[in-house]
């Protein structure tokens, strides 16, 4: 992949009275809006050949010059990793993540993270921000997630999440018998005192954000229930936040977990995995999205992992 890019633009006359920032953004929609402004405050986005402001108003027929080079986005360094690539072409790929593997370094987790394992994969991903990171699943969350291999494909797929026209399905297996399915419309936000879970917070509450999950009911057992979760929103924790607000927390959810509940009379086999499950029992299942160039519908599905089925089989069994 190239790292120079060089684009000239003739401004259209209806775009005059306009600014430059905002006329940037409609003419080269490749790139963020952030991007093109650093561009322009970095004098590589020019107007006739000279430097300009974001705020800047055009009147139309000028030439926009964009000369800019990529540059390595963190100080994050490859390691190598086996990486169970689902898809791949020169704009996207998909991953199904691993439960246990965290997405992206922070405090507590320097390296050894997904976005580590994809510097090693493709060295051109150290020129996208968060190496081509679009959206996150938690540590203990399994499932497929698309990483962009392009700016142009992430400027893409953050429209894409943001007009919810990416579908993100979700298997859970929570806590209590459901009955049928239904929709948790309850907006989410840092919770007040323990600052590492998200909370349910009250409409117009500060730091309060629109969270939608939709749910299914795909399999029913004596005390607990397997669900399909769709999300139409992307806040972190939602599904585990949404599902123990509805009083059917995630088995094995560390967080939002509560007290585990055992059905009466379990065998000590059943009795054994439920208390001792790893993680929450959550796997991103389905992941469907327009793809970036082609404008093709795209779909990929991961099969569920081992420690969930098992987890199954054992509540099928007593069942009978």
């Amino acid at each position: 992949m190239s790292n120079q890019i060089q684009l000239d633009i003739q401004v259209p006359a209806e775009y005059a009275g306009q600014r430059f920032d905002q006329i940037a953004a409609d003419l080269i929609p490749d790139y963020s809006r952030a991007r093109l402004q650093a561009w322009i405050k970095g004098g590589q986005l020019t107007v006739d050949g000279r430097s300009g402001k974001p705020k800047d108003k055009l009147f139309g027929g000028e030439q926009l010059q964009l000369r800019a080079e990529l540059e390595p986005q963190g100080e994050w360094q490859p390691q190598p990793m086996d990486l169970d690539i689902v898809y791949e072409d020169d704009s996207l790929l998909v991953v199904n993540k691993p439960a246990g593997l965290v997405v992206h370094p922070a405090a507590g987790n320097p390296d050894g993270t997904l976005l580590n394992g994809l510097l090693a994969h493709c060295a051109g991903q150290q020129n996208i921000p968060r190496a081509g990171i679009v959206h996150r699943l938690d540590k203990d969350t399994s499932g497929l997630m698309v990483v962009a291999k392009t700016l142009q494909a992430q400027a893409d797929l953050v429209d894409q999440l943001k007009a919810r026209s990416v579908s993100r399905q979700y298997d859970a297996i929570v806590q209590g018998t459901l009955s049928g399915g239904g929709t948790v419309d309850a907006p989410m936000g840092r919770h007040r005192t323990h600052r590492l879970k998200m909370a349910v917070l009250a409409r117009g509450a500060g730091g309060a954000k629109e969270a939608i999950t939709h749910y299914r009911l795909q399999e029913r057992f004596r005390g607990h229930t397997l669900v399909r979760c769709q999300l139409e929103t992307g806040r972190t924790h939602q599904i585990r936040v949404h599902m123990a607000h509805i009083r059917h927390p995630l088995v094995g959810d560390p967080l939002y977990g509560g007290r585990n509940k055992l059905p009466t009379g379990a065998a000590p086999e059943l009795i054994e995995a439920l208390q001792q499950f790893p993680r929450q029992a959550l796997h991103a299942a389905e992941l469907a999205l327009i793809h970036p160039v082609t404008a093709e519908p795209m779909h990929w599905s991961a099969p569920m992992p081992e420690d969930m089925l098992q987890l199954l089989e054992l509540l099928r069994a007593d069942n009978h």
